[in-house]
């Protein structure tokens, strides 16, 4: 961290200056209560689960469709998990999904349906780390917890000009984020910090002129705000790439199967593939096919995952009514394709496929 005389004189950053520009710029989220409302643990912790490693505007719709359909911890509870698996689909990260439907079941059998209020508790609950335990225990339960995001780090190392690179610097910027955490409103200084790291102190381009901590910030005084956080370079994965197959009845029933639980895109629906292998060419023809047919050339597409892209060569058989199922797998109803739970990488074979 830089020394003090790299600060204006008498100027610090403080809890006030944040809070008071939070009292009138706060977002309007589903998720959030309004002035003077108690927050409702459940959405807090439905919405901090949702929003890990996802944008507020994809989560938005997810959110509003969770509510209305389980509007309290117990309903999600007592809902099978492939509902949940289902309802998720699109939104990544599976993991998030089974551990939710665990943590609301444990919540619902052992809490007695309320979630615990102190953050060494709400630690113990299945998907619940850090960062989540202190987002619930600030903004559900009003207790001073420190909660440090990614808006947060931002905002944090360019208040203190922290040179250290991410992720090295975490544990320097959660002491500096610790020290400025008030007693007093902790869940409104916890939620204004994420809304001006997500208005104001954007990563590209941080609007200082309009920052309530203008003339405080360390590294907005030396003109070089968009710098931080200094980060490590990391260096690039390779594709992997693989094959898709997508076999198709003559009645429009597509061939699936459903993902090991753990691992990558656990517990979700997906057509058959080969292995996706790193630095390997497409694999020729039908081979690794599920099952004997005419296998035709559909396209090929391309999906991001947060460790490295695939691209998978997308081939279609249509085949006769009375095919079987290989083990392992089953024929899925035409009628069923658009409510099964699919992840956007099958969305996109699929429709590669002309399904």
């Amino acid at each position: 961290m830089v020394t003090d005389r790299t600060r204006p004189a008498q100027a610090y950053p403080d809890a006030a200056a944040l809070l008071a520009w939070y009292d009138r710029h706060r977002r309007a989220l589903p998720w959030r209560a309004l002035p003077g409302e108690a927050a409702d643990p459940y959405r807090v912790w439905l919405s901090e689960i949702m929003l890990q490693q996802t944008t507020v505007q994809a989560v938005k719709p997810y959110f509003e469709a969770f509510t209305r359909r389980w509007p309290r911890v117990g309903d999600l509870a007592a809902s099978p998990p492939e509902e949940v698996m289902r309802m998720w689909a699109g939104l990544g990260y599976y993991s998030r999904a089974r551990n939710l439907h665990a943590c609301a079941r444990l919540v619902a059998h052992e809490h007695a349906g309320r979630f615990p209020a102190q953050e060494a508790a709400l630690l113990r609950l299945p998907g619940v780390g850090a960062y989540t335990a202190a987002a619930v225990a600030a903004i559900a339960f009003g207790l001073r917890a420190v909660v440090v995001d990614g808006n947060v780090e931002r905002v944090v190392s360019r208040l203190h000009r922290v040179e250290t690179p991410l992720p090295a610097a975490k544990a320097e910027i959660r002491r500096l984020a610790d020290a400025l955490t008030p007693a007093e409103r902790p869940g409104d200084f916890a939620q204004g910090m994420m809304d001006l790291g997500a208005t104001i102190c954007t990563p590209r381009n941080p609007a200082c002129a309009l920052c309530p901590y203008l003339g405080t910030c360390a590294a907005q005084a030396a003109g070089v705000a968009a710098a931080f956080p200094r980060k490590t370079r990391k260096g690039g994965n390779p594709a992997r790439r693989g094959a898709a197959f997508v076999a198709v009845r003559v009645d429009g029933a597509v061939l699936v199967r459903t993902r090991p639980p753990r691992g990558l895109l656990g517990g979700m629906t997906e057509t058959p593939t080969t292995d996706w292998t790193a630095g390997a060419d497409v694999p020729p023809d039908d081979a690794g096919a599920p099952l004997a047919a005419v296998w035709r050339e559909a396209g090929a597409i391309r999906h991001v995952f947060t460790h490295f892209p695939l691209e998978l060569s997308v081939r279609r058989a249509d085949v006769p009514v009375h095919t079987p199922a290989p083990d392992g797998m089953r024929w899925l109803p035409a009628a069923d394709i658009a409510g099964a739970a699919f992840p956007t990488l099958f969305r996109k074979v699929l429709a590669a496929a002309g399904c």
